[in-house]
């Protein structure tokens, strides 16, 4: 742990981490494998104490944290592992007549020092992934933990070094004054994830180095919800994706809902039974839901919920408990575009509904709210689904389920305009912390007179015919053909 420093001491952590990226140790297959080993050696050791610090930060059900944060890293481990030779191996490809005799291939080459700094809702999940990736591509690295999380921080500050060699991978818990001093620094590559103010904090002071980044943002996840689907099990999966994802503190998790005026009350009465089934009549009591992060976060949705605007527009739930931080799920129907609401990422346990006389002017009304990090939609119809596939952008999207998208790791997880830019995830993550060095390869022989001056008109014609693969007019030259 490194805390509490300015930028001198910022300083002093880079310079050590250049000092053993530039001796090699971080480069070498044995040295990447041994670190994922460790990583997944404290999954295994620790899961009780990371299990623990979870409840602490956010009261998070044991079965959610071992779903979404521990198995989630076990698994980007065991991925890495299996797959680190093949990504680390040279790839091969074509080469052109204009450089014959030669070989050409792409080496992927680890950038060097790279910066991560990591969320507060997946405090174990979103620090780690991305240091998996760092490492799998052969980076050092600088961990910075969310402070709003501050028992995972800890931990992390802790047990971390008992895992991995902390000559080159370090942790340095703070807040604002210890990442500012961070980003004054100059890194090879920054990683952040968290909100769109901040990530323009981070871009802008990366921007002074040229340093490039990944911002992992947000937004608001649309779920177009058609009147064809089995809504017994829409419902379950809506419900799951938003309320069983850290009470909607998830930058994935279902934002709003749209759907027609006339499906709509049977949508809610589907969602409320699904709700008492899954959390009980007394949700404020229920174990299976996290609480909410902090007061601040806990009056920020208190100001979203007491809007006049939408005070009306609440059909199931509302109840609160300040002093537990704890909000029941609540559903809010028809709420008008211009709310609050629909105006900022909720961030938690309240799902607005909006509803259209026609499905397809859902479309219209997803596009016109940015591009977001998810966008779901529930149907049987095949032309809805690849007409949200064509025409609305977004991170990622899952047909007839929400969030899964995030555990195959073969897909990548990242946003697009205001959600972010960047992605990671499996290879992805490998690819976002290399550099793909292009390499072309040649012999002695094989020397061309025509590529050197003086460029006489004989030369001309032949380069022309071999540049624009007209091989008759290369021949035609050699033989001393001239056309009239």
């Amino acid at each position: 742990m490194e805390g509490g420093f300015d930028g001198a001491g910022a300083a002093e952590v880079v310079a050590e981490l250049r000092e053993s990226f530039g001796s090699g140790r971080t480069r070498s297959f044995e040295w990447r494998v041994a670190q994922l080993k460790g990583i997944a050696r404290l999954i295994v050791e620790k899961e009780k104490e990371i299990t623990a610090a979870l409840d602490d930060d956010l009261a998070k059900p044991q079965l959610e944290s071992f779903i979404s944060e521990i198995s989630m890293i076990r698994e980007s481990c065991c991925f890495a592992l299996k797959e680190l030779k093949r990504w680390m191996k040279p790839e091969k490809v074509a080469t052109s007549i204009t450089t014959f005799p030669s070989s050409a291939k792409v080496v992927s080459e680890p950038l060097g020092v790279v910066l991560i700094i990591s969320a507060w809702n997946y405090p174990f999940l979103l620090s780690i992934d991305p240091v998996i990736g760092a490492i799998a591509a052969g980076n050092a690295v600088v961990l910075k933990p969310s402070e709003v999380a501050p028992a995972t921080s800890s931990f992390l500050a802790r047990i971390l070094p008992d895992y991995v060699d902390n000559s080159c991978i370090r942790v340095v818990e703070g807040s604002s004054p210890e990442t500012t001093a961070l980003l004054e620094q100059k890194f090879d590559k920054i990683l952040y994830t968290g909100n769109a103010r901040v990530g323009r904090i981070v871009m802008t002071a990366a921007a002074k180095h040229l340093t490039p980044v990944v911002l992992e943002l947000g937004g608001k996840c649309p779920v177009l919800v058609d009147s064809n689907v089995d809504i017994k099990v829409a419902t379950r999966r809506i419900v799951a994706g938003k309320w069983g994802c850290n009470s909607g503190q998830a930058c994935i998790a279902p934002d709003y809902i749209i759907t027609t005026k006339s499906f709509a009350p049977k949508l809610v009465d589907a969602l409320k039974i699904t709700l008492e089934k899954f959390y009980g009549k007394d949700p404020l009591e229920s174990p299976d839901l996290s609480r909410i992060v902090n007061s601040n976060h806990f009056k920020r949705l208190m100001n979203l919920l007491d809007d006049e605007k939408v005070s009306g527009t609440i059909v199931h739930g509302g109840q609160r408990d300040e002093k537990r931080l704890r909000i029941a799920p609540t559903i809010l129907l028809d709420v008008p575009s211009d709310s609050l609401i629909m105006k900022e990422e909720v961030f938690g346990p309240l799902l607005p509904i909006v509803t259209v006389d026609e499905l397809r002017e859902g479309f219209d009304l997803m596009n016109s709210k940015g591009k977001p990090l998810a966008a779901y939609l529930f149907t049987k119809d095949r032309k809805l689904e690849e007409k949200l596939v064509k025409t609305v952008s977004a991170g990622g999207m899952v047909i007839n389920d929400t969030i899964l998208q995030v555990t195959n790791p073969r897909l990548p997880f990242g946003g697009v305009g205001e959600s972010g830019m960047g992605s990671y995830h499996g290879k992805f993550s490998f690819d976002a912390f290399s550099h793909k060095k292009a390499v072309l390869s040649r012999g002695f022989g094989g020397d061309v007179p025509m590529r050197y001056p003086p460029y006489t008109a004989h030369k001309q014609k032949i380069l022309r015919g071999l540049i624009t693969g007209n091989i008759v007019a290369v021949f035609l030259a050699l033989i001393g053909w001239t056309r009239h």
